[in-house]
């Protein structure tokens, strides 16, 4: 299970990169495995300020649709347009390519509520 050191998790099964004011997010390897072949992601709000964990967009695998929920307060700032044309990403490099939305943090006392990557391998039993 791949689950690098340098980033944050949530139970909802996302990884959050902080740079500064700006998180980077997106969902873990042990999500994407869990959720198949990635065929479509959704991400209309782009633009939006929302509250941490509202939803912000979608995930659709061949099997399901799961909801994104966001691990912090802010401003969404950035969609990953490259996984309109190429969702397989998630699946292939969800660290890397596969990241889904950037957002301006509103509030960084969130950040502590985030797991460490040994609570979050803790969590899912790893």
């Amino acid at each position: 299970m791949n689950i690098p050191h340098e980033l944050k998790y949530t139970k909802d099964h996302e990884w959050v990169k902080i740079d500064g004011n700006v998180a980077t997010i997106g969902v873990t390897d042990f999500a994407q495995g869990e959720l198949g072949d990635i065929v479509y992601v959704e991400v209309e709000t782009v633009g939006e300020t929302m509250e941490r964990e509202e939803v912000f967009g979608t995930v659709e695998a061949v099997k399901t649709v799961s909801d994104l929920f966001l691990p912090l307060a802010g401003e969404i700032i950035e969609f990953n347009e490259s996984l309109e044309d190429a969702p397989e990403k998630v699946n292939t490099d969800p660290y890397g390519d596969g990241w889904m939305v950037k957002i301006k943090i509103s509030d960084e006392d969130e950040i502590a509520g985030l797991m460490s990557p040994e609570d979050y391998k803790d969590f899912i039993g790893g």
